[in-house]
């Protein structure tokens, strides 16, 4: 499914948040023809579309999901094969929480409210890394052996 997505250009993004207006913003920067924005308002609801759709690119989430947090989506998410992208957005973006988040294995922080040329920047980039991961192909290293 997901080089279904690749071979057709669209992008599949999912917006985690209590936040109505998350989504709505997101959709309206990010809602082009080839980016497709679903939208979850809280953890279970996200968990389950991510179950249903194998092809999500990048998941934007909410640091505080009430219950539930961004790690509580990164953990599901790195347990799959195809492994979105998880930005994370919050109103206390710091230093901290920022190297939380490297360092547990998310992609970015965002600092809400949103800034439209750094959320573009940050989901490009975020699903170009997806993207490079899902096109990877492992290839057997040649072993050199010195002659005897």
């Amino acid at each position: 499914m997901g080089q279904q997505l690749l071979d057709t250009g669209l992008i599949r993004i999912l917006s985690v948040s209590p936040f109505r207006e998350d989504h709505l913003y997101l959709r309206r920067i990010l809602g082009n023809s080839k980016w497709i924005v679903e939208t979850a308002d809280h953890l279970q609801a996200a968990l389950a579309l991510l179950l249903q759709k194998h092809d999500t690119s990048v998941v934007i989430c909410e640091r505080d999901l009430m219950p539930g947090t961004w790690t509580d989506i990164l953990d599901h998410t790195s347990r799959v094969s195809r492994p979105p992208a998880l930005v994370v957005t919050s109103t206390q973006a710091d230093e901290r929480l920022w190297s939380e988040i490297l360092n547990r294995g998310a992609w970015d922080l965002l600092a809400k409210p949103f800034d439209r040329t750094e959320l573009v920047r940050s989901v490009r980039s975020a699903w170009e890394h997806w993207r490079h991961q899902v096109e990877v192909v492992v290839t057997p290293m040649k072993v050199m052996t010195a002659a005897s």
